[in-house]
């Protein structure tokens, strides 16, 4: 199957599952859709392949469609806190105008980035607004506007923000946020550059 077949198939499979006939559900077995998914991919590196594999985080989530029992979301929480790291010389904050670029940047991780020719971005602004003046922004996540204000700015609140951006999942196990440091998107000091757009006093987010 070529990779534009396998897209059609998949896409076949989505719409049956999201019908309903009558008072009946139409409902595909998940091993059919990850069969067309990977059949999509089957020449795919190494490196690709390697992404329909989950990990033991995703694959909690994904039995339990992101409503994980108490016992099992400790689980997760736990593992998301012992993955995180912090840069070297210690500091949660760092420039808010390389916040708002990355912010801005959805360049990385996907097939025409390689090999990369720029560093990764965070891509935040396709979940959040954080500006009043950009008027492109998605609603997947909260509008971060006057975060830093609502957080009173301290500096258990910088923490918290840069251990949420680092691993989602360690502040709300299943989170839909992807977890940006633990997965290799950005790096610690990205992060706090993030950090930064968020906490800052003079970021556009606070104005």
């Amino acid at each position: 199957m070529n990779r534009i077949s396998s897209y059609l198939v998949v896409a076949g499979v989505l719409v049956a599952a999201a019908c309903t006939l009558g008072e009946r559900k139409m409902t595909v077995a998940p091993e059919l859709i990850d069969a067309a998914l990977k059949g999509g991919w089957a020449a795919s590196t190494p490196e690709w392949l390697a992404r329909h594999t989950q990990d033991e985080t995703m694959r909690l989530c994904t039995q339990y469609n992101n409503e994980p029992p108490k016992a099992v979301a400790a689980t997760i929480e736990a593992s998301a806190r012992a993955s995180i790291k912090y840069p070297a010389d210690g500091k949660l904050i760092g420039d808010w105008r390389q916040g708002e670029r990355l912010a801005q940047s959805g360049y990385g991780m996907r097939f025409t980035d390689y090999p990369a020719r720029n560093p990764t971005g965070g891509n935040c602004y396709a979940c959040h607004q954080l500006s009043e003046a950009e008027v492109s922004y998605g609603t997947l996540g909260p509008s971060l506007l006057g975060y830093g204000k609502i957080k009173d700015f301290t500096a258990e609140a910088i923490k918290a923000t840069y251990e949420k951006i680092y691993n989602s999942h360690a502040v709300l196990p299943c989170s839909n946020m992807p977890r940006l440091g633990a997965n290799g998107v950005l790096t610690p000091e990205q992060i706090r550059d993030a950090v930064a757009l968020l906490m800052s006093r003079d970021s556009p987010v606070n104005k």
